[in-house]
């Protein structure tokens, strides 16, 4: 099992969290990293956009370019935050949850699962709906060089690669909703 877990949605795996892991693999330079994919039941929606098996296969295509090991889990969710990190926990098993989120932190510093905080990677560029928004600006882009170009400002040429192989980003552009913040 590993010794460092980062916890997301990963809707898309971006910059930051890339940011995240690689200080996770610092803290235990000898540990596989656990990647816990959370929401896996999300999917096909504007802040969901793609399935936890499509968000495993961005991962793992970024990790090959990687130096250390990542192993990756789904956690399902359960809409019960007191209940949360026992659940999730039998999915990442235990060790050092690596986090920049202050709410995730809190839940599992009450849980009295150990707990590193990183700060913010450029969270303002990095956040999710920011990423999304981007992407799905480019979604109906069919120059592949323009869309990696963009992109990649945010997210790992690797993913990028393999959102533009799987046509992973047309999606982005049947959502007829609004900007989704958060």
């Amino acid at each position: 099992m590993a010794a460092a877990i980062v916890l997301g949605r990963f809707q898309p795996f971006h910059n930051g969290h890339a940011f995240l892991v690689r200080k996770a693999a610092e803290l235990y330079p000898d540990e596989p990293v656990m990647i816990a994919i959370g929401s896996a039941q999300a999917e096909w929606e504007p802040n969901n956009p793609w399935s936890a098996q499509d968000r495993e296969a961005m991962i793992r295509a970024w990790s090959e370019s990687v130096e250390f090991e990542v192993q990756v889990c789904t956690i399902e969710d359960i809409n019960d935050p007191p209940n949360w990190v026992d659940h999730a926990r039998q999915h990442h098993g235990e060790g050092m949850l690596v986090t920049s989120d202050a709410t995730t932190s809190t839940l599992y510093e009450e849980a009295n699962f150990p707990v590193h905080n990183v700060e913010l990677n450029e969270r303002e560029r990095l956040e999710g709906w920011r990423v999304r928004q981007t992407a799905k600006m480019l979604s109906t882009v069919y120059d592949d060089d323009a869309v990696v170009e963009v992109l990649c400002a945010s997210v790992p040429k690797e993913v990028v690669d393999w959102l533009i192989t799987n046509d992973a980003l047309f999606r982005l552009s049947t959502f007829e909703t609004g900007v989704h913040a958060g």
